[in-house]
């Protein structure tokens, strides 16, 4: 009796089907992980906080270290200075940060508002206490593809009394 034929006789693997074999193995290992990241929530929007103190002022800014188009992203400052203010509250932050947001307002309202191109000045009421908070409700506007960094400062007599930098990556 004969023994039976097999449809693989005479079909030999050869390095380059090997190395196919492994190359698509890999690339299906990259998509999983990448898939795994984006249900873990590593590849969505991240918050940082930046703080420092100064000339008897605090601040911190909560904001998006990493975003991506079309999110929503925290841009909250919160400015202290023990005892209270005496008059109104003026800050500045770097104009173009906020070219790749599209704006749905700012809490609370500024008395006074100006941009110069390089930079967004806004001048606050005093607070009761001696905590002031502003928030930007904020989201990344969808044609934005760069990221962009900037500086706020609380300025006291037109002079930056205290000040934080912070950077903002858009992923694709």
């Amino acid at each position: 009796m004969d023994a039976p034929v097999s449809s693989l006789d005479g079909v030999s693997a050869d390095a380059k089907t090997r190395a196919a074999a492994w190359g698509r193995r890999a690339f299906l290992v990259l998509v999983l992980l990448v898939v795994v990241a984006a249900l873990c929530g590593f590849l969505g929007m991240r918050k940082a906080t930046a703080a420092a103190t100064g000339d008897g002022y605090g601040i911190s800014l909560t904001y998006a270290r990493i975003a991506r188009a079309g999110l929503d992203v925290p841009w909250k400052l919160t400015i202290t200075h023990p005892g209270g203010f005496s008059g109104p509250v003026t800050i500045q932050a770097t104009s173009t940060y906020f070219e790749m947001f599209e704006s749905q307002g700012i809490t609370p309202q500024p008395s006074n508002e100006t941009d110069d191109g390089q930079w967004w000045t806004a001048t606050f009421a005093p607070p009761q206490g001696d905590t002031l908070v502003v928030t930007l409700d904020v989201y990344v506007q969808p044609v934005s593809q760069q990221g962009r960094s900037g500086t706020v400062a609380v300025l006291d007599h037109n002079v930056p009394a205290v000040s934080v930098d912070f950077k903002t990556t858009l992923l694709p």
